[in-house]
């Protein structure tokens, strides 16, 4: 078992103030288990130096040393230490371009790499995540979104009141916020020309449950997809309601190439080849668009350039703005073309060029994709993903990472998280040699 083990400041993004294990579990990993961790002193973490030194944590300025270091983002090149055991997201399982520098750095030193989106069960489904707190902080940052829009264009609504995530001091004065809008939508209803929203959540995982719990505190009604696509328009019963909530599936968002087949789940999950994009036809009738699908570049995308291309020809559609809480750039919404921060979260896409435009003005759909939307709720963030991460710490202390792949004594779903280790890629991750060699290119 390591003798230290690191906790690393996080310093990729300004606004990133979550930390992977917060005060209490590191103190009950140190009782229980007779680990010993350093902090890496940040005067921006949401858990100041002074409460970890309270429980009994060394603050560091280097964690230069430590055979394995905790982090949560990306880590810069020129901090990464030879032989040091690395876990984090590493975004690099797709073949990131941005990110394949970092990789390479980390098999150029001989690190071992554990990113927290490969720790899974026997199927595949993760196991350390940030569960909800995306969901939960892209709803209320694309409802304030919603309402900054619709006030440009000049029509007065009740989301003008809400802030961002991260304007509120925690998650329940924010959701106190937004249901005080629901109340007053189901007083004084919405304005016309939106009313009814029809508001559209692709995917129906832990993000999606999010944005669901924070849609749950307006006044709505849920409807199936394929009543948006009624010749004679929505059922009486979302037509009496202030906002019309869609929850869209795979079978709902893909088609078979094969128009004589079906569509089947298994199928597509092995063999999304054979599907073709099938969202185009929803577009028209939405309002608010939730992107919370898990999306891999073999899948067909949820919204293509041409589909937002086609929709603004004639003019002002209903679909104002996308929320791309998943926020894969150019990936399941194509026009997502960029990544934001929290100080610049929202951009115009302009169908015609193809550029973006900061704010809420102009002609195309606003996209919210800020990509650390956790960390707008940090404290409770971190305070869940801790209480997960805790539970695999004392086998990643454990393991010896002297010996080679074949014999490196981690539990299954941690083993299949290594990326790389001793200056290889693992079996699991070598097909991201071509991706290698191209950044090099």
């Amino acid at each position: 078992m390591v003798d230290r083990i690191g906790i690393r400041r996080e310093d990729m993004y300004h606004w990133e103030r979550r930390v992977p294990l917060v005060p209490q579990d590191v103190l009950e990993l140190t009782q229980k288990n007779g680990l010993r961790f350093q902090i890496q002193s940040s005067d921006r973490r949401v858990f100041s130096d002074d409460e970890y030194r309270a429980v009994g944590t060394k603050v560091v300025q280097s964690l230069s040393g430590c055979p394995i270091v905790i982090g949560l983002k990306e880590i810069p090149v020129d901090a990464l230490e030879p032989d040091t055991v690395y876990v984090f997201f590493s975004h690099t399982i797709k073949g990131q371009p941005a990110n394949m520098p970092m990789l390479q750095r980390c098999l150029d030193l001989r690190c071992t790499v554990l990113d927290y989106e490969r720790i899974v069960d026997d199927e595949g489904r993760r196991l350390i995540f940030f569960g909800n707190y995306a969901g939960l902080a892209g709803a209320i940052d694309t409802l304030w979104t919603l309402g900054r829009r619709l006030a440009w264009e000049g029509i007065e609504n009740p989301f003008e009141a809400l802030r961002q995530a991260s304007a509120y001091a925690d998650l329940g004065e924010a959701k106190e916020a937004i249901a005080a809008v629901g109340r007053r939508i189901a007083s004084d209803g919405l304005p016309r020309g939106i009313s009814p929203l029809v508001v559209g959540i692709a995917g129906y995982g832990n993000v999606s449950k999010g944005v669901q719990e924070i849609l749950g505190l307006l006044p709505l009604e849920e409807i199936r997809p394929a009543d948006l696509l009624r010749d004679r328009g929505l059922p009486r019963s979302a037509m009496r309601a202030p906002i019309v909530k869609v929850v869209f599936r795979e079978e709902d968002t893909v088609l078979p190439i094969d128009a004589g087949k079906r569509f089947d789940l298994e199928e597509y999950h092995a063999h999304p080849e054979r599907y073709r994009a099938g969202f185009e036809r929803y577009l028209p009738r939405l309002h608010v668009l939730f992107n919370c699908i898990y999306w891999e570049p073999k899948s067909p995308r949820l919204v293509t350039v041409d589909a937002i291309r086609s929709l603004y020809a004639g003019g002002q559609p209903a679909l104002r703005v996308i929320g791309d809480i998943s926020c894969d750039v150019e990936g399941a919404i194509e026009v997502t073309i960029r990544g934001t921060e929290p100080d610049d979260p929202v951009y115009v896409y302009d169908p015609k060029s193809g550029e973006a435009r900061s704010g809420v003005e102009g002609v195309g759909p606003v996209l919210m994709a800020v990509d650390i939307l956790p960390s707008e709720l940090p404290r409770e963030a971190s305070t869940y993903f801790s209480a997960i991460l805790k539970r695999f710490v004392p086998a990643i202390a454990a393991a010896d990472y002297a010996s080679g792949f074949d014999l490196l004594s981690l539990p299954p779903e941690l083993k299949r998280a290594v990326i790389c280790h001793r200056g290889d890629l693992s079996p699991g991750y070598r097909d991201l040699v071509k991706h290698l060699a191209a950044a090099k290119e």
